[in-house]
């Protein structure tokens, strides 16, 4: 799926944004309940994508690859009682060179389009494709010298797409409708050490206006 020309713009200019954000590590998030969710297949395709520099490059196989295990790792534990589909294109990304100390400190970024079927009904539960924005985020090593310095380029992948399985899981959960979930639920499992992090990184940024379709 190409990345539609307005939004290509406004993913270039957020660049300058992103270290504004910071994004948690999943590792050391609660498992919130997702009700009857159970995931079926995770289709992921990156035929399409843009690389927005400056930026180190990723091939797609580098990212269907690493996005798709932290899908399975988020969502694999969840044995409801239905099965559902996500097709997940990726449209663009940018993965932040070395840059310099406190004067140009480049984040990186990760552009999806999300899609969710319900398997029993056969059918799409979304009219059109969740447009996700995933920002890299700061932590300690990256807030003064840069991820492009402070973190490798699998390193710096790895957070996004970390990041990414989480805000998809938040972007259904926004739709509790689909999989009945009760928001009196308690979580379905409870947060894990912050020592367990790959990453130390914390809040999530909210959601960027304008950013999904």
């Amino acid at each position: 799926m190409p990345l539609h020309a307005p939004r290509f713009a406004i993913f270039a200019c957020l660049l300058a944004l992103a270290a504004c954000g910071q994004a948690p590590d999943p590792l050391t998030d609660e498992l919130p309940n997702m009700g009857d969710f159970r995931l079926g297949h995770a289709v992921l395709v990156a035929d399409n994508m843009q690389q927005v520099p400056p930026s180190r490059s990723a091939t797609p196989e580098e990212w269907t690859a690493i996005l798709g295990a932290e899908i399975d790792r988020r969502f694999a534990p969840y044995e409801g009682e239905r099965l559902y589909h996500l097709g997940i294109a990726i449209e663009g990304y940018a993965l932040a060179p070395p840059g310099i100390p406190l004067v140009v400190n480049p984040r990186s970024v990760l552009v999806l389009s999300v899609n969710v079927w319900d398997d029993a009904l056969g059918v799409k539960l979304n009219t059109e494709a969740e447009q996700i924005l995933v920002f890299e985020g700061s932590s300690r090593q990256t807030a003064f010298i840069g991820s492009g310095l402070a973190r490798t380029r699998e390193e710096q992948m790895q957070v996004l797409a970390r990041n990414a399985a989480r805000q998809i899981q938040r972007y259904l959960r926004e739709n509790p409708e689909w999989f009945a979930i009760d928001p009196e639920a308690p979580p379905f499992r409870a947060a894990r050490a912050a020592s367990d992090a790959a990453f130390s990184v914390e809040t999530l940024p909210p959601p960027v206006a304008g950013a999904a379709n």
